[in-house]
């Protein structure tokens, strides 16, 4: 099983177009050791050539063209995007679907609380029906939620936990979460037994989500932020982390404690906001992670197991 992280930053990418904290700032002007990053997806396939794409980028197009194994040009229209499977109905997370509009029918699989979301809130299922139109597969959600296993990828299952988190603001139940709102994901290869844990927007460790930790061996996991109030305290927003469904790195029961007690081998941060400092590779935050044996993605990284 081969995962490639096409996006690594959170919403707004980094830099963020409208930004001027230090990280985007630095990273423009090259005076802190940081690269850019476009908003968070990943790819995963058993033999190189099929993808399951989970979650689609407003940046797919960038993703597509930076990732040569995405497009395997076997044919005049061709492409290595199998299917489509989304962790949430959030804008960086689906927005992207409308930029794979030529071609055949999208082969999309989310839980029915995203696909209302997809129809009403923000009705994309509509628009792309005028285009390539999307064939909806059900993820059924629960704290013992059986494998799927899409015939477009070979020997890889996916197992959807039901997270506790906020929909979109656009979304009717926005005040009034539902399972399915948000997913982790297992992904295991059946041939090895090797599973990774991805989840990248994870606002609380609940005893199954635990669970499934315990039981990978690789985390692929929310690091929107640093602090608790990192957005407060740089005058950018209101609201604190657990107010926007993230889990901070830092503190009292953040991802940096928890994953302390967890034994799998690679432990890696993604999602990350651009006011993040572990972006900036010289910082000391970043030091602090690589003491605790955590990675911080980036794009472009390969994930082989």
């Amino acid at each position: 099983m081969k995962i490639i992280v096409l996006g690594s930053a959170a919403g707004g990418g980094f830099p963020q177009w409208n930004c001027n904290c230090r990280n985007c700032n630095g990273v423009r002007n090259g005076s802190i050791n940081a690269r850019a990053r476009t908003q968070s997806s990943i790819a995963v396939s058993s033999n190189d050539s099929d993808w399951v794409l989970i979650n689609a980028s407003p940046d797919i197009l960038t993703q597509i063209r930076a990732n040569p194994a995405l497009q395997p040009a076997r044919g005049k229209r061709d492409t290595g995007i199998a299917a489509v499977m989304l962790m949430d109905a959030q804008i960086d997370h689906v927005t992207g679907l409308l930029m794979l509009r030529e071609g055949k029918p999208l082969p999309l699989y989310c839980t029915s609380a995203v696909w209302d979301d997809l129809t009403g809130g923000l009705p994309l299922v509509h628009v792309l029906s005028h285009y390539c139109g999307v064939q909806w597969h059900m993820l059924a959600v629960n704290h013992t939620a059986a494998p799927v296993e899409l015939p477009q990828i070979a020997d890889i299952s996916f197992t959807p936990l039901s997270l506790s988190s906020k929909a979109p603001p656009y979304s009717p139940h926005r005040e009034m979460p539902q399972p399915g709102d948000n997913l982790g994901l297992v992904i295991e290869d059946r041939k090895t037994g090797k599973k990774v844990f991805y989840a990248p927007g994870l606002g609380e460790i609940e005893p199954h989500v635990l669970k499934a930790m315990h039981a990978a061996d690789c985390i692929l996991v929310d690091g929107t932020f640093w602090t608790a109030d990192e957005m407060i305290q740089l005058g950018f927003s209101k609201k604190m982390a657990a107010d926007m469904g993230h889990l901070p790195q830092s503190g009292k029961g953040g991802m940096i404690e928890v994953l302390d007690a967890i034994p799998a081998k690679r432990k890696v941060l993604i999602h990350i906001n651009n006011t993040n400092p572990i972006l900036d590779e010289n910082s000391a935050e970043r030091e602090t992670l690589a003491q605790h044996g955590i990675e911080v993605a980036f794009d472009g990284m390969e994930i082989t197991l």
